[in-house]
């Protein structure tokens, strides 16, 4: 079983990036892998000045435990003037090759306007550098505030067929990759 941690991008009470995450992360666990949710809401982050270590912020070690643990990774952010939120790029600088070396990553943007691909373009750049894996598949979610029903279900079905794919891509990739990495530490 592989294991995905998801992390939202967005710190607002309500946010349609976390509903996107828990949409997401129900359907990758119903391909059966194992899912944590890091909320950024609740984790105590210093802005990224560069250092390596940050003693005084113990949930940046949680943060980077997390993610070295996980085989794959879902990213969802809101867009902000185009691009990536502050807080999901802050918590990707925080992080590094360490983290996400050999993990494959996954990409949903939610929008409050039409749907397009500027902050899904910044975030694989982003994970290139460091360097991830990415998925072909990638989901953003236009008019974020009529996609959701009172219960967080997203009401368009081809949006919910997309985040299907995504789902099982991220899963069919996180496994392989994962796989390969295992044969060859063991042949080493």
């Amino acid at each position: 079983m592989v294991k995905i941690v998801g992390i939202a991008g967005s710190l607002r009470s309500g946010s349609y990036s976390q509903l996107a995450l828990k949409a997401a992360a129900q359907r990758v666990e119903a391909l059966g892998a194992e899912v944590e949710i890091l909320d950024l809401r609740s984790l105590n982050l210093p802005f990224c000045d560069g250092s390596k270590e940050y003693p005084d912020y113990p949930d940046v070690a949680k943060l980077r435990q997390a993610t070295r643990a996980a085989d794959g990774i879902i990213l969802v952010t809101p867009e902000y003037h185009g691009s990536v939120s502050g807080v999901l790029k802050n918590a990707l600088d925080l992080m590094g090759f360490e983290e996400f070396t050999d993990k494959v990553t996954g990409f949903i943007s939610v929008l409050g306007g039409q749907s397009n691909s500027n902050a899904l373009n910044d975030l694989r750049t982003i994970m290139r550098w460091v360097p991830a894996w990415t998925i072909p598949e990638q989901v953003a979610i236009g008019q974020a505030w009529n996609a959701f029903d009172a219960n967080g279900n997203l009401k368009d079905e081809n949006l919910a067929k997309r985040l299907d794919a995504f789902a099982q891509s991220l899963v069919e990739n996180t496994t392989k990759l994962r796989g390969a990495v295992q044969k060859e530490m063991t042949a080493a």
